[in-house]
């Protein structure tokens, strides 16, 4: 009986301690789980903070930090914002270097429009220029007068005239110029026929004999009543439109001459085919 009382009690306190283990075990369990949750809410309110109220300037906002008070720091001297170092004057501005173009072009952030002075002249004798080519069309006075843009724009094409670029061309042109100034260049756009101002002619003598650089600069700054196109027309779809606008000028001026002798043959082949057919009819 003895053993078996002893069995008993050794029984009881091995139960007993393994009770204590186990609430031991469970209060640190639970001790590392709110301590876990607690670093957690720490850290979610933290990143709300950064996020909803960030440490940051306002635009034209006044900084104590600085000895002249104003938390939009200028530029340094000489440096150029990526994305605006155009060193060739003459693609960005269809002006000769003598008009600033490479000299001052490179370093210009709105080179595009840096005609803005010669366009408040536009828009003075731009609108009666318009007039007068809108409503002369190819009469003599529309063609005997004489170009008032700007002489420093460059007759040239600052890369090849490739047929890519004339394909090109033709798309934005459609896209972005055909309403006003038609599908072939007469100014007979659509919105024209619906009572919008009549642009002049392409074909007029003034403007066949204008300087590439004219069409590019009225693309980006805009010309008397028609607005600049330079937030919507990149550089080079520019000189592509005005590229095209050269090939619409040439195809109503052209003669059979002009067509290569080896595709001469089969224009002259097609004329006379239409004219039988005409006969026959």
């Amino acid at each position: 009986m003895l053993t078996t009382k002893v069995d008993k009690v050794e029984t009881r306190r091995v139960s007993r301690a393994t009770k204590d283990f186990r609430f031991m075990r469970e209060s640190h369990a639970r001790a590392f789980v709110l301590f876990v949750a607690l670093l957690c809410v720490l850290f979610i309110a933290g990143c709300r903070r950064d996020m909803q109220d960030q440490p940051r300037y306002e635009a034209y906002e006044k900084s104590e930090f600085f000895a002249d008070g104003l938390a939009s720091r200028k530029p340094p001297p000489n440096t150029v914002p990526r994305g605006y170092l155009r060193e060739d004057g003459q693609l960005y501005t269809g002006k000769n270097a003598a008009a600033g173009g490479a000299a001052s072009g490179g370093n210009q952030r709105n080179a595009p429009n840096a005609s803005a002075s010669q366009n408040a002249a536009n828009a003075a004798s731009g609108g009666q220029q318009q007039q007068q080519g809108g409503a002369g069309g190819n009469s003599a006075s529309g063609g005997a007068q004489a170009s008032q843009s700007d002489p420093l724009n460059v007759d040239a094409f600052p890369f090849p005239v490739t047929m890519e670029v004339l394909v090109r061309g033709k798309e934005r042109y459609n896209i972005f110029c055909s309403m006003c100034h038609g599908a072939t260049g007469y100014g007979d756009g659509m919105v024209v026929r619906r009572g919008y101002k009549k642009p002049p002619s392409y074909h007029e003598d003034r403007l066949r004999q204008e300087r590439v650089g004219h069409f590019f600069d009225v693309i980006t700054n805009g010309w008397g009543s028609m607005p600049n196109y330079a937030p919507q027309i990149p550089v080079r779809d520019r000189w592509a439109i005005a590229a095209y606008i050269r090939a619409l000028q040439a195809s109503q001026q052209g003669t059979p001459t002009d067509v290569p002798a080896d595709k001469r043959n089969q224009l002259e082949g097609g004329n006379a085919e239409h004219q039988g057919g005409g006969e026959g009819h």
